[in-house]
């Protein structure tokens, strides 16, 4: 039996409109988990690079670099959680094995933040416990969710109800992220970071909790079962490549050869093209919220310090105020123009968002400038103790703009890899474009080492410690640089790009 059927299962099974299983019904299960799973995750990623600069003592340069690799390896490692998932597992036991790494890392987080002296290597083994704890997670728990508007149901608003689903997932992700930037941020901050991670594992209690109560609600796939764990990665690899020496089990997995032959050379080129997006979209958790922090963050005459990472809430909130209004006014209208289901073909919509992106970099670099010529004339460029006399709100266009680009292009490049593989492999599309995102961070921290290293070497580095002293505007140009050229070569793919359903067209 091929990997990605849907079949009847103990527990999860597979379900039509005459059964009551699948439909929104299961995906609001889904979407709830998604929420708290996000509240979760971000109470420790969004306020990650002030634990590092803070009780752990790191430099600016050495947190930002680190931050963008443990993100990079968070976004890549769904790559092995929706391998394991598709061929062995099953995406419903994949999602609870998640939340079983939740438990475990979290709970290792708490406890090493109660300790005088910080050991970081017991910290670390707990970030990258967490790290794969989200590779099982995301990939399986939206390709699980995705599968309950199955196009067999014989419904006609099946298609639409599935492109409407990525948008909602991501309405519930942005409530996820709203919540923990605030309300986990100023915790950590101001109450303690044992209490902050301590409510993390709190939550992700609830999460299982609520997935399991969905159970009977879900459709299922059964997993390809039978050999070693070497020899599915292997069946997958002839798969993807298209590899012609096939044996019968990689047959077997290969049950739509023509659409699966060369899957990766088809879809390489969109993948590459989506990396500056994605680094860009990395600026969010590491230089933005650097950059906050050097703000006067004082709210009103009541004393209250705002947390600088607070402001990543702003992406979020765009994400909510948007995606209704895309979903509910912008695809309707579009639909009676192009007659598509979703009103614009995936790929418009990433164009659109990595446009946006660009325009967002302008936009803070602008910002930053302006930051550090009011540092200057006010005499505080060796005081980098002293919040600069310029109100943080000044930060709220870029993370907006970015809000917008990802709601555009963040949700397109998700729906499009998961619609472009065969269906045993939708776990593994969802994977290919969190990579795409992994790959953004990484490139986001080599080069912010390495343009470290080259003008610290000639002079004064653009990420010094002192922010008042760097340059991180011109980070911000050379970014928004690539994003011009980024853009200009994905026009030209996206218009020779070949849907495998002819709807997409």
């Amino acid at each position: 039996m091929e990997s990605g059927e849907l079949l009847p299962l103990p527990g999860p099974a597979v379900g039509s409109k005459h059964d009551g299983r699948g439909g929104w019904r299961a995906a609001r299960f889904i979407l709830a988990v998604v929420f708290l799973e996000r509240v979760a995750f971000v109470g420790v990623q969004g306020n990650l690079i002030m634990y590092l600069t803070g009780p752990l003592s790191m430099s600016t340069a050495a947190a930002a670099a680190n931050v963008n690799a443990w993100i990079g390896t968070v976004q890549v490692l769904p790559l092995v959680g929706a391998i394991v998932a598709d061929s062995r597992l099953g995406r419903y036991r994949a999602v609870l094995v998640a939340g079983a790494l939740y438990l475990l890392s979290l709970g290792i987080l708490t406890v090493t933040s109660t300790l005088r002296s910080q050991i970081l290597a017991f910290f670390s083994i707990a970030l990258y416990l967490l790290a794969l704890a989200q590779g099982f997670h995301m990939p399986c728990v939206e390709a699980l969710g995705a599968d309950q508007f199955a196009p067999s149901d014989g419904d006609p608003s099946a298609r639409a109800s599935h492109s409407s689903y990525f948008n909602w997932f991501h309405f519930a992700v942005s409530w996820g992220y709203a919540i923990s930037t605030t309300a986990l941020s100023y915790v950590e901050e101001n109450v303690g970071w044992t209490v902050g991670f301590g409510a993390c594992w709190a939550v992700m209690v609830i999460y299982l909790a609520v997935f399991l109560l969905g159970t009977r609600t879900y459709r299922a796939e059964r997993p390809v079962h039978g050999g070693s764990l070497a020899e599915t990665v292997w069946a997958w690899a002839a798969r993807i490549f298209g590899r012609k020496d096939a044996t019968d089990r990689e047959r077997l997995l290969n049950r739509e050869s023509e659409e699966g032959k060369g899957l990766v050379v088809k879809l390489l080129p969109i993948w590459l093209t989506s990396i500056v997006f994605t680094a860009i979209f990395s600026q969010v958790f590491t230089l933005f919220t650097k950059q906050g922090s050097t703000l006067d963050r004082r709210l009103g005459s009541a004393g209250l310090v705002v947390p600088p990472a607070a402001l990543q809430c702003l992406v979020s909130i765009t994400f909510i105020t948007m995606l209704p209004v895309y979903d509910r006014v912008l695809v309707p209208l579009a639909r009676r123009l192009t007659g598509h289901h979703a009103g614009v073909t995936t790929l418009q919509r990433v164009g659109a968002g990595m446009a946006m992106s660009g325009v967002t970099m302008v936009a803070a670099a602008l910002v930053e400038a302006r930051r550090l010529r009011v540092a200057r004339d006010a005499g505080l460029v060796d005081r980098p103790d002293v919040a600069v006399p310029m109100s943080l709100w000044w930060l709220v266009p870029q993370y907006v703009l970015l809000g917008l680009a990802g709601a555009l292009a963040t949700i397109g490049l998700e729906e499009f890899f998961y619609s472009q593989v065969p269906d045993a492999l939708h776990s593994v599309g969802v994977a290919l474009s969190m990579s795409a995102m992994g790959a953004g961070n990484y490139v986001s921290g080599m080069l912010v080492s390495a343009i470290d290293w080259a003008t610290r070497s000639s002079g004064e580095s653009w990420f010094c410690d002192n922010l008042n002293r760097a340059h991180v505007d011109y980070f911000y140009w050379l970014l928004a640089g690539l994003a011009a050229v980024e853009v200009a070569v994905f026009l030209y793919l996206a218009k020779r790009y070949v849907y495998r359903n002819k709807g997409e067209v």
